[in-house]
């Protein structure tokens, strides 16, 4: 059940790239170990004006990339250290960021707290 929301950081007066959103939702899928159809990823873009980092100014070749992964159970310890650098480096592969620019966060363990269609996860 993995719900992974992407946002991009984009180069203000540039046409945003195109995002192959469904080339995301196979390899994070993969990376987070999926059943096909069990990974939903969603992408977002915010213009680099609506960005900016304390006491420094940052080029275009910097700008990041945040990913929120919820998941029922994440995982702990290697396994999460693991999992976190399979999804900075899927994501980073995808939209052509370096991986040192790509911050993955991990939101709660969902379990009993989300439910789809009227069911809670468990």
């Amino acid at each position: 059940m993995p719900i992974v929301d992407i946002q991009l950081v984009c180069q203000e007066g540039h046409d945003t790239p195109p995002v192959p959103t469904q080339a995301l939702a196979d390899v994070l899928g993969r990376a987070l170990g999926s059943a096909p159809g069990r990974t939903w990823v969603r992408v977002q873009t915010l213009d680099s004006t609506a960005y900016a980092e304390n006491e420094a100014l940052v080029g275009a070749h910097e700008l990041p990339v945040f990913v929120t992964v919820l998941q029922a159970h994440p995982a702990q310890g290697a396994a999460l250290a693991a999992e976190v650098m399979a999804v900075t480096e899927a994501v980073a592969a995808c939209v052509g960021r370096p991986a040192e620019r790509v911050h993955v966060q991990y939101a709660a363990a969902a379990a009993g707290r989300q439910a789809f269609g009227g069911k809670l996860v468990e």
